[in-house]
């Protein structure tokens, strides 16, 4: 896979340097022992508190650096890309910030972190620091296993240790809410993909089909490998996994976790499927989602939970300064406002009327475009964003959907009812120009009762509106030739049109209109264009029916 990096060699430490950079405003900063020892630390810190010490290897960004700051983390030690971080380098983090109050390592299960840093805990106690360590271990994806991982429930501990330093507690009671929390979370992550190191070769272990559940936050294997499905399937596994594990009638706070390249659209989706699940009512406070705890460029996330208890809940709503950290929102409901009602709402649509020859036309129409979808999807991923057949698709089914509703006897009500349908329902320019080609065409069959002469004044505004003509390579180039030939009555001649007019638009290297429009000459050579085909298609199912 490809990344964006200068040498292998350098990328955390630039990594690191970014941060401080972009995100601090001079709060943070590093020690000068980079690049061999990897410390950031707060600039402002003064030794007068407990100090709060994580940190692992690094491509879990934000984690560790990004949750340094005043109400969190006093210092992170940052490893190479998934590796520990030297005994030296967090010896040399504990005597940068521990003062008289003593230091808290906090640290995943994992063998390399618990041995460099519990090496440079015992290290530092022979040099007369106070240093207590805590290790999270909350993945539940391998039942009975004697040292589970720690992952991103490690980000609850870092909240509820920072708070109670910052309220001045000393050591031995932060150190114990930070045991008792890590004691009480759980943990589980989902991924369709495994991550990609750069610099190094990257080979997907996963099939197409395929995810794996209960794997960690270095790439390695999951616990099991489950066939692609709905996200509500998956989140219903992973639920039943984690529901155990909680304590029935006490509140919990959720933390959702993307683990690198999960787009935030699928994440939201994600989150409101957790909530809608039987996991839903064990929780009162929601983090996330959000990418805090990543591996990479996983496509995955994961759900952390932790029972909650006053000091807890006062923790993890506590505001702090690392803005990594996202703020918790109390579980609640969704408002719904009423949208203004027009006389078209109040007054109902159209009578619903039949006339079984434009029934049979406009399903078989609207069932050819949901049919052609993926074609059209992939049509349009060479010249465009890949959305078309899914646009066209969509407004197919409201059509559908709505059919018993449309006054087909009365032809102009009918082209009126399905501008308003697609405009509605139909993303996008596609849909407004449709509804703009069905609104004036419904317009000119009321004055007019001639359908071609109306369907052409609808095209007339459509054109005039969205600026494309023949030759600018969109649907038009389809859809006015098929028109045209339509006035003489001939619907195989309109068709015909149609599929020339949809081919010719495979030698136009230049698109004048559209998202096409963006692309280079290169690809979109010997491409028809998806609109344009669409177009052709539902000509051609007219065709076959007359």
């Amino acid at each position: 896979m490809k990344h964006f990096f200068n040498r292998r060699e350098t990328i955390v430490t630039e990594a690191l340097d970014g941060l401080l950079l972009t995100t601090s405003g001079g709060r943070l900063a590093r020690l000068d022992s980079f690049p061999d020892i990897k410390v950031i630390l707060r600039a402002d810190w003064d030794k007068s508190e407990v100090a709060i010490i994580s940190g692992g290897g690094a491509g879990h960004e934000p984690s560790h650096a990004g949750f340094v700051g005043k109400g969190m983390l006093t210092a992170a030690v940052s490893g190479e890309i998934f590796a520990s971080p030297s005994v030296d380098a967090v010896l040399t983090a504990i005597r940068a910030v521990t003062g008289p109050k003593g230091a808290l390592l906090i640290v995943k299960n994992y063998t390399g972190d618990r041995l460099n840093f519990g090496l440079a805990a015992e290290r530092a106690r022979a040099e007369g620091f106070d240093v207590e360590m805590v290790i999270v271990a909350d993945d539940i994806a391998i039942p009975g296993i004697k040292q589970p991982r720690g992952v991103a429930g490690t980000l609850f501990v870092h909240k509820i240790a920072g708070y109670c330093a910052e309220r001045g507690e000393d050591l031995k009671t932060v150190a114990a809410h930070a045991a008792a929390a890590a004691g009480d979370i759980v943990s589980l992550g989902m991924s369709l993909s495994t991550c990609s190191v750069p610099g190094q070769a990257h080979e997907d272990r996963l099939g197409a089909d395929e995810g794996e559940l209960g794997l960690g936050i270095h790439g390695e294997p999951g616990a099991e490998r489950i066939a692609l499905q709905p996200v509500a399937d998956i989140v219903a596994t992973m639920a039943a996994r984690l529901t155990p594990a909680l304590r029935e009638g006490a509140d919990h706070a959720l933390l959702i976790n993307n683990l690198g390249a999960v787009p935030p659209l699928e994440m939201t989706v994600i989150a409101k499927t957790v909530l809608s699940s039987p996991l839903g009512r064990h929780i009162r406070l929601i983090i996330g989602p959000a990418p805090m705890m990543t591996a990479l460029n996983m496509n995955g996330f994961s759900l952390s939970l932790i029972r909650l208890d006053a000091v807890r809940e006062a923790a993890l709503t506590a505001v702090v300064e690392p803005h990594a950290w996202m703020p918790a929102v109390k579980r609640h409901e969704i408002r719904v406002i009423a949208a203004p009602r027009t006389a078209s709402h109040l007054n109902g649509a159209a009578t619903p009327g039949e006339n079984s020859r434009y029934r049979r036309l406009i399903t078989a129409l609207c069932e050819h475009l949901i049919e052609q979808e993926n074609e059209l999807n992939r049509l349009d991923g060479r010249v465009g964003d890949g959305d078309t057949g899914s646009t066209v698709a969509t407004g197919a089914r409201s059509v559908l959907a709505r059919l018993d509703t449309l006054p087909l006897d009365k032809p102009a009500a009918t082209l009126a009812s399905l501008g308003d349908i697609v405009g509605t329902s139909m993303g996008g320019s596609s849909g407004v120009l449709l509804s703009i080609f069905f609104t004036a065409a419904a317009k000119a069959m009321a004055d007019r009762a001639d359908i071609s002469a109306a369907l052409l004044a609808g095209l007339d505004r459509m054109t005039f509106y969205g600026g494309a003509g023949v030759g600018d390579r969109t649907m038009v180039d389809a859809l006015s030739p098929a028109l045209q030939a339509l006035a003489s009555g001939d619907i195989a001649a309109a068709a015909r049109a149609a599929a020339s007019g949809a081919e010719s638009t495979k030698t136009m290297t230049k698109a004048r209109a559209g998202r096409a429009s963006y692309v280079g000459e290169r690809d979109l050579a010997g491409v028809a264009d998806p609109g344009a085909v669409a177009v052709a298609g539902a000509f051609g199912v007219a065709a076959s029916l007359a």
